[in-house]
């Protein structure tokens, strides 16, 4: 009977991944048949039976309730968690979710969309508060603002509050090049190219910091509709290797471990603060590691910053999937651990934990951490004031952006984290309410949830190139 129950587990998930598209979402077929099965199948490693859906349901806040200085939440109908299909690329990464709806109400599950919504706002909202003392020290910092440092969003360019910076606007057209990759993936049937097409966005990006209006289109590279917002237009910091590496031909992707095409000798932060967005549309976190790596060598080449690009979508895929954040540090650094030349971002993974266990959160605290102007530094420091804040996002975000260092990209990278684990809700609303660009934010991440949740976005808007 095991052997049979194991089998017609295995028929059930071909029928599944054949005919998913032709089915209604809500499947009557399989979903009695797990709950019969599931008492004769073999169990799986972790204990759960062989013939048992994977929950992805996330645990309760640890303090019983919504972090501190979230919105009071109001009953709305939950959004559906399903099972992803696969186009048979290499990442595992194109794959909508479709398939047995799974209900909130019966999880206590965070929606996925609102999973996404709250890591690209959290994102966007820790980069603007970082962005106007990114170049100060602590002290500079403290003369300006008081003891306290930064307590809120405080004017940037032009006077103005609430700006974000190149960290958010390389995550927005990150989330776009993952959509058209998607879309092109779904209307051949196959997946491949998706590095180009990732690159294609970002020299979309690069457009916004060498042009004040949006370049007359062409049939490739500026097509789309997310270029065609002018507020992106503005010059905003970018990052050197950025810059120099799109204007640089990218040839074959680095075997693991060695130097890549491109500014083989740069590990820039650049790398990690655009590369959430591959953690939440991963089928797995080994997926989103290794294509966040390889698309971080679209413009940098040291493994280090390529490395701790792919650790920090690992991450986020973990969290996505509703591991607490210290299992998912920890499952992180497990994955970290198969790479060749991971020694540098596993210490400083390492450094984070161990001083989140230990230091009382200061400053100071975060400054044995580095500057954040590395990778593997940026993910420390975000991953630290992370974990040691709990519950209180207010706390982490202003940790995480009060230091001698790049305040705007770990702030972004500590938002894009607290985001996806509790939910765009528990966000602080007054800070939101400032946010450049929130519309169009939230707009790319409703469209983000609805081309992996099996829906279908307008091809003119989001074109497979």
């Amino acid at each position: 009977v095991k052997g049979a129950a194991g089998k017609l587990r295995a028929v059930i998930d071909m029928f599944r991944s054949v005919d998913a598209r032709s089915r209604p979402a809500r499947d009557p077929l399989s979903a009695p048949l797990f709950r019969a099965l599931s008492q004769y199948a073999p169990a799986r490693p972790d204990g759960r039976p062989r013939c048992q859906p994977r929950s992805t349901a996330a645990p309760p806040y640890t303090s019983g309730s919504a972090p501190r200085g979230a919105a009071t939440a109001t009953a709305v109908r939950p959004e559906p968690v399903v099972p992803r299909r696969s186009h048979g690329d290499r990442y595992g990464s194109f794959q909508g979710r479709k398939g047995i709806i799974v209900s909130h109400a019966e999880t206590g599950d965070i929606p996925f969309g609102a999973r996404v919504r709250g890591c690209l706002l959290g994102g966007a909202v820790g980069d603007a508060l970082g962005a106007p003392v990114e170049f100060d020290s602590i002290a500079v910092i403290r003369s300006k603002h008081g003891e306290a440092g930064l307590t809120g969003l405080a004017p940037g360019w032009h006077g103005k509050v609430g700006l974000v910076t190149d960290d958010t606007q390389m995550t927005l057209f990150t989330v776009e090049g993952l959509i058209r990759a998607d879309v092109r993936a779904e209307d051949r049937g196959v997946g491949g190219g998706e590095v180009q097409v990732v690159r294609n966005a970002y020299l979309r990006w690069l457009d916004t910091q060498e042009y004040r209006v949006p370049p007359p289109a062409d049939d490739l590279v500026r097509t789309g509709a997310l270029r065609e917002q002018t507020w992106l237009y503005s010059r905003r910091a970018p990052g050197n290797a950025c810059m120099s590496g799109l204007r640089t031909d990218l040839g074959p992707l680095a075997a693991p471990g060695m130097p890549g095409p491109v500014n083989p000798g740069s590990k820039g932060c650049g790398t990690v603060m655009r590369s959430a967005p591959f953690g939440l549309v991963a089928r797995d976190p080994r997926a989103a590691f290794t294509h966040a790596a390889d698309c971080a060598q679209i413009t940098h080449g040291h493994p280090t910053g390529y490395l701790a690009a792919g650790a920090f979508a690992a991450l986020i895929c973990f969290l996505t999937l509703g591991a607490p954040l210290a299992e998912a540090v920890r499952d992180t650094l497990g994955l970290l651990a198969e790479r060749p030349a991971h020694e540098e971002t596993t210490a400083a993974l390492d450094a984070a934990v161990a001083l989140a266990r230990t230091a009382q959160p200061s400053p100071e605290a975060v400054e044995t951490l580095g500057g954040g102007w590395v990778a593997e530094e940026a993910l420390a420091i975000a991953v630290y004031s992370a974990l040691v804040s709990g519950d209180d996002i207010e706390r982490a975000l202003l940790l995480a952006v009060n230091h001698s260092g790049d305040s705007d990209s770990t702030g972004s990278l500590c938002g894009n984290i607290l985001g996806t684990v509790y939910g765009d809700a528990a966000l602080p609303q007054h800070w939101l309410s400032e946010l450049e660009g929130r519309d169009t934010i939230i707009e790319l991440a409703g469209d983000l949830t609805t081309q992996f949740t099996g829906g279908r976005v307008p091809r003119d808007k989001y074109p497979g190139c």
